[in-house]
């Protein structure tokens, strides 16, 4: 076995993904991992397609949209990939302000409610 390549159980522990995780993975293919009988092997490329998963998760995209845009390096090169890449970011920042002035207004609203309450309370002592 090559030392560039990582184990399934290696890739889960990276990742700090669960087996079941990184099958699902596979199975929508966002991974194609080498196999050798029953074990699989993630190469460098793998890990590198990982990293990126992680990363559009936690910006919140969906796993349908990554997995689209990680087809379009394979059919359309790194240029097609990297304009793409800037409209998804357009359209995932436009929404996660709208999540945050959202957010914004329910801790408000939560903080004055929260004051009125403890008030309540201190008038009645």
């Amino acid at each position: 076995m090559s030392d560039s390549r990582l184990s399934f159980k290696e890739m889960c522990a990276k990742f700090d993904v669960t087996p079941r995780t990184l099958r699902y993975y596979e199975y929508i293919e966002l991974l194609q991992p080498e196999r050798e009988g029953r074990s699989r092997y993630y190469s460098p490329r793998e890990v590198a397609r990982m990293k990126l998963i992680m990363r559009g998760r936690r910006w919140g995209f969906q796993l349908e949209d990554i997995r689209q845009w990680l087809l379009i390096y394979e059919e359309e090169g790194t240029d097609a990939q990297l304009r793409t890449w800037i409209e998804m970011a357009d359209r995932q920042l436009e929404v996660l302000g709208k999540q945050r002035a959202q957010l914004d207004e329910a801790i408000a609203e939560l903080t004055e409610n929260r004051d009125e309450t403890k008030a309540t309370l201190a008038g009645k002592s």
